[in-house]
């Protein structure tokens, strides 16, 4: 029995530490990633109009979800699997590969339809560019899920951020000499080449030409609900460009894009980190219910921590942020930008209850979810739809938060959650971060000019929130102080 209890603490350090480094790199990749976004954003933003940004906006949703039904949940499948094989991989490779030429054959003759919807004859020769980037991508699917599921997240930061950096150069070059939205178009082309080399390059594994679909159709249930799921995801992130583009000018939509983008820069900081390690730290908790659970809730606590000082900041800059980087031409995309963080601050939340559904191998609920949450959230748009773009925007982040306490009584199913207890991991950081941004705007509202206001704002609100964190002794605070402190070149060398 000593034996046993030793050799289970052993594996709960192991898991730990694992789960602090994993973290820890797809933090530094999530956290670099949105720089460089940043900075190539604000050199695009400032060469092209919001006109421009709309022709290339609008085709995002149809990139997305030719993306998802490429790989068809099986990235997910093969991290679920406890010891998946070459073969499993090989499968999943080709069904993929198949599977995205063929929907880039139906795209490319569907392109006359979109332009046609959105009333933009351009985006004809556009978009059948831009569906190049799932066609390309198909390649590397398997990779990817052979990556997460060893939790290779130091070579796909490297990756990332290499293909990030190289695609932000073509895109501007382009955009210097002229190339207007063409810029946006083959810079996703070039990201997705250089992503798809990279992981390749990192991947001992190779595919074969000895194809047996056997393990993509013992898959196939578990997937295809995934699949599902992940294209309601889509929806429910893009599905505001779409409706836009058909009731709005360009313009319109290119400054909503434009919010947009920022708002998702921002909170895919956290959910970028959390989505890393979630799904393979919650199966490697194994299926002791209690254990999952305190897992789950140190997520949880994680996204929380990170998430809500990050988009109520990033809210109450907004202003300043717009008009210091990307100009006043960007005026109008202001109010929706500062709407959108604060919907934008739960999501990390429920990409933590999404991996939860999937760990607990628990597919059909995470559609059910997703189904009945982008059902439901067109309806509270499109009812507001006649007050205009602004007002839309508003319901669709008041949708979002709501939506937390559906999330909530589904971990309740799975793991015996109490509403106290959600509360206790989500509501302190919350009532912690909106205080310190009221402080923030208060103390810094007469700072005459912007780049000084953004500036201090920035600096003031991260230490105010750092320093409630610490007097008040809390846990995530104290862990990431110790992580820090134990990687220091100082301590190393006295070790």
């Amino acid at each position: 029995m000593a034996n046993f209890a030793g050799t289970n603490r052993r594996t709960m350090d192991s898991l730990k530490e694992k789960t602090a480094n994993s973290l820890s790199w797809s933090l530094l990749n999530s956290g670099l990633t949105q720089v460089l976004n940043l900075v190539i954003g604000i050199f695009l933003a400032r060469l092209l109009t919001p006109a421009e940004y709309g022709i290339v906006g609008v085709l995002t949703i149809f990139t997305l979800l030719a993306g998802n039904i490429q790989t068809c949940g099986f990235a997910q499948a093969l991290i679920n699997l406890k010891n998946p094989t070459r073969n499993d991989y090989n499968s999943v490779f080709w069904f993929n590969v198949i599977t995205s030429f063929i929907l880039y054959a139906i795209l490319f003759a569907a392109a006359p339809l979109i332009a046609r919807y959105f009333h933009e004859p351009r985006l004809v020769a556009v978009s059948r560019v831009t569906f190049l980037v799932f066609l390309i991508s198909s390649f590397s699917i398997a990779h990817i899920g052979y990556m997460n599921k060893r939790l290779m997240n130091k070579e796909t930061a490297i990756i990332s951020l290499t293909a990030l950096s190289v695609s932000g150069i073509v895109g501007v070059t382009l955009a210097l000499n002229g190339w207007s939205y063409w810029s946006l178009a083959w810079q996703q082309v070039t990201y997705v080449t250089v992503l798809t080399l990279g992981r390749y390059y990192y991947t001992p594994w190779m595919f074969s030409f000895r194809i047996d679909f056997g393990p993509v159709k013992r898959m196939f249930g578990f997937s295809v609900k995934i699949l599902l799921t992940n294209m309601l995801n889509t929806l429910s992130t893009q599905v505001l460009t779409f409706i836009f583009g058909r009731m709005f000018p360009m313009r319109d939509v290119g400054n909503y894009s434009q919010a947009n983008k920022w708002n998702l820069m921002a909170n895919a900081l956290v959910y970028a980190t959390v989505d890393q390690v979630a799904q393979p730290v919650l199966v490697t908790a194994g299926d002791e219910r209690e254990r999952r659970k305190r897992v789950f809730r140190k997520l949880l606590r994680f996204a929380s921590f990170v998430s809500f000082p990050a988009m109520l900041g990033l809210s109450l800059v907004s202003r300043e942020l717009i008009l210091v980087t990307i100009g006043n031409e960007w005026l109008e995309a202001i109010p929706l930008l500062q709407v959108l963080c604060v919907g934008g601050a739960f999501i990390p939340m429920h990409h933590a209850y999404q991996h939860l559904s999937i760990s607990c191998g628990r597919s059909d609920i995470y559609l059910w979810a997703n189904a009945s949450q982008i059902v439901l959230m067109i309806a509270s748009v499109l009812v507001v739809s006649h007050l205009g773009i602004y007002v839309m925007v508003m319901s669709f982040t008041i949708f979002t938060i709501l939506w937390t306490l559906v999330w909530h009584f589904i971990t309740r199913y799975l793991l015996g959650m109490k509403l106290r207890e959600t509360a206790r991991d989500i509501l302190p950081y919350f009532a912690v971060a909106a205080v310190v941004m009221v402080i923030t705007g208060l103390v810094t509202r007469s700072v005459p000019h912007l780049a000084a206001l953004l500036a201090v704002r920035v600096v003031l609100g991260a230490a105010l929130y750092g320093l409630c964190m610490w007097l008040l002794h809390d846990e995530m605070m104290q862990e990431c102080v110790h992580y820090v402190a134990q990687r220091l070149p100082s301590n190393h060398t006295k070790q």
